[in-house]
């Protein structure tokens, strides 16, 4: 069964309903049946839904987790000994093979290169395979080009192998590994499961998927639930592909499409409806049109604001005046498309007094005054003897360590540590009323399985969020920041593909709010600065609702967006030769804007400068000259001639932080002068 499931139509509700459905009615055995989620937060929600639905036994896990676990129960048999140990992060293993190229990167060029090495392994790719592959999916590898992208594989392989490891990635290449080779393995598990539900399967990669097949092992008990509306995660390798081909997989398989939105007002409904009205109307088929059955609301707002402080004052303004008047903090998130955008909101947030949780900051179960609490709590169970109700006897517990039931006056950590055991006050009284007769052994036992999956309870503060990390989740109240051009979307976005999938990550960060949604954006991004943003074009569709302010160009008197056809196109950055007119397919070509067959139309001695200015500089860093500048971005500095820093910014290969390496340098040189001496890099 493939389950279409539109924001807010109750897939998770629908999909234990139906696995409680077929444990109760005799057709499931529940240890036999394996649900399959992509976060340990809904796999852990999931667990508790199943558990208040009377249901015991049925494994809820990631890919990871279960993949994990039969490996480490086969490998043994299959290899011999223990598994290998599983590096818990990839940065010191990248930085010793950036090493032995002679490669010197800072923390983001390492994370960068750590998430291209993820996407190359579930896209099942070798280091003789990558280099195809990653130019027909238009990759552009950080500071480097494919061929040498492809030597890093092979020596970030190597290095692992030296030290004994594996990577995250490697669990499941292994698990594949071993179920294609030791056909009585396969066999084993296929009789362990029998039935599997996979949630969020818009977001398959292709090494998941070929898992998944092995578990299936041409099997069709398989129910899928997925939105290919919300498919935000192709750059790390999925693909909807799995989802939209599923029938034809499967045959005879039933489609069931979920449209009623039971989370959202009909306001909020309607703006996430006409945001996807320009989306292609082949890929807009595939997904659903959602029809609201809640009351009427509010209608959502934008609001433009001067410069980024300025529009975080006056969201942490409106949030202070909405708790006030008795909104939980809790009730609240500020949404974002970027993490650089969360300190400005951090510190508004601070100055007018109001609590928040930065979602992937530290992890819940790894702060001190939670690891403390359950070694307190796990000394009570010893001497729990039942007079006293769970959540009072809890309270008293963590009374040693500070706990009041009032929130303390001040900010910052002390308040951040009285949220953490406000949560575990509160998960006990939810334990308590959901399981009646459940004791602090129970809580502790709860606890540790929330521990294992990383399912935190709920924290009292405004969420502050970026859209890839509120997937899933929702809020009464929502401010979606940062509604500009370069923003949503991203600046860095190339072709059609890139822009319908961020113009799809804005659709599910409308789609998070229940009640209200305020959206905003501000001009520019220092107090003082030229106002040269732009509203986002997203919102152009929007005007009706948003109000003229959210067209991102003027209003034609033919009653359409002026220059709208022309801009849409530019937006999407296809590109033409200057000399032949043919379209620039690669990131090289389009960088030089020409093609291999038409010859340079650069000042060609300006280009030799750049060079030379490049080698020395590459020689005094100790960097190969590719991580300075390719090739293809210094065709286009000796093309554009660029005379100031915004020029620089619009040519590919240049962003904010080469800008602020080698701008006044590249600037120095396009006008003639002497670079400043090449130094060694710190």
């Amino acid at each position: 069964m493939c389950v279409l499931a539109g924001a807010g139509t109750g897939k998770t509700r629908a999909i234990t309903h139906r696995i409680a459905y077929g444990v109760h009615s005799g057709v499931y055995q529940p240890q036999r049946v394996l649900a399959v989620t992509f976060t340990a937060r809904a796999a852990g929600e999931m667990r508790v839904r199943l558990r208040e639905l009377g249901v015991a036994g049925v494994q809820a896990r990631t890919f990871h987790a279960a993949a994990l676990r039969q490996l480490h129960y086969f490998w043994p048999q299959a290899i011999g000994g223990a598994a290998p140990e599983i590096l818990p992060h990839k940065a010191s293993v990248v930085g010793e093979a950036a090493s032995r190229l002679r490669l010197q990167l800072d923390r983001t060029e390492l994370r960068d290169i750590a998430a291209e090495i993820e996407w190359a392994k579930v896209s099942l790719l070798t280091p003789e395979s990558y280099a195809a592959a990653a130019r027909r999916a238009r990759r552009e590898p950080p500071g480097m080009d494919e061929s040498g992208m492809a030597r890093m594989l092979g020596v970030y392989e190597e290095v692992k192998g030296e030290r004994g490891v594996i990577d995250f990635e490697d669990v499941l290449l292994l698990t594949v590994g071993i179920l294609e080779e030791r056909e009585d393995i396969a066999a084993t598990v296929r009789q362990q499961y029998r039935h599997f539900v996979v949630d969020e399967y818009q977001d398959v990669n292709a090494l998941q998927q070929r898992l998944l097949e092995l578990w299936l092992g041409g099997r069709h008990e398989v129910c899928v639930v997925g939105d290919p509306m919300q498919t935000i995660y192709s750059f790390t390798g999925a693909s909807p592909r799995h989802l939209l081909d599923f029938a034809a997989q499967h045959p005879g398989a039933q489609t069931v499409r979920l449209v009623r939105n039971y989370r959202s007002t009909p306001q909020v409904v309607e703006t996430a409806n006409t945001l996807l009205t320009t989306v292609p109307v082949s890929r807009r088929s595939a997904g659903v049109q959602l029809s609201a059955q809640r009351p009427a609301g509010a209608r959502p707002t934008l609001t433009a604001l001067a410069d980024d402080p300025a529009e975080a004052a006056w969201v942490a303004g409106e949030i202070r005046r909405r708790v006030s008047a008795g909104t939980p903090a809790s009730d609240i998130a500020v949404l974002f498309r970027t993490n650089g955008q969360s300190e400005a909101l951090e510190s508004a947030l601070s100055d007018v007094g109001v609590p928040y949780l930065v979602r992937g900051g530290e992890r819940f179960f790894s702060r001190r005054e939670v690891r403390d609490a359950i070694v307190l709590l796990r000394g009570a169970a010893r001497t729990d003897d039942g007079e006293h109700p769970l959540g009072t006897l809890v309270a008293d517990v963590l009374s040693g360590m500070g706990w009041q039931s009032e929130p303390p006056a001040a900010s910052g950590a002390v308040r951040a540590r009285w949220e953490s055991l406000k949560a575990l006050v509160d998960l006990a009284e939810t334990t308590a009323a959901t399981t009646p007769g459940a004791r602090v052994a129970d809580l502790v036992r709860e606890l540790d399985e929330r521990a294992a999956a990383q399912h935190a309870p709920a924290v009292d503060g405004v969420t502050l969020a970026s859209l890839h990390a509120a997937k899933g989740l929702e809020w009464p109240v929502v401010h979606l920041v940062g509604c500009s051009d370069g923003l949503m979307p991203i600046v860095m976005a190339e072709g059609m593909d890139e822009i319908n999938e961020e113009r799809r990550l804005l659709y599910v960060g409308l789609t998070r709010a229940r009640d209200e949604l305020h959206l905003s954006w501000a001009r520019a991004r220092t107090p003082g600065a030229r106002p040269s943003r732009r509203v986002s074009r997203f919102l152009d569709p929007l005007a009706a609702i948003l109000g003229e302010g959210a067209r991102s160009t003027p209003k034609s008197a033919g009653g359409g967006s002026a220059g709208g056809g022309r801009r849409e196109k530019r937006t999407a950055r296809v590109r033409h030769c200057k000399g032949c007119g043919t379209e620039l397919t690669t990131a090289t070509q389009r960088a030089s804007g020409r093609c291999p067959e038409c010859p340079p139309t650069y000042d060609e001695g300006l280009y030799e400068r750049l060079v030379t200015w490049r080698r020395e500089l590459s020689k005094a860093q100790s960097v190969p000259a590719f991580v300075v500048f390719t090739d293809a971005t210094l065709e286009a500095i000796a093309e554009a001639e660029p005379t100031d820093a915004r020029g620089l910014l619009a040519i590919a290969g240049i962003g904010a932080r080469k800008l602020e390496q080698y701008g006044d340098d590249v600037l120095a040189i396009v006008a003639g002068d002497a670079p400043s001496p090449p130094a060694a890099q710190d």
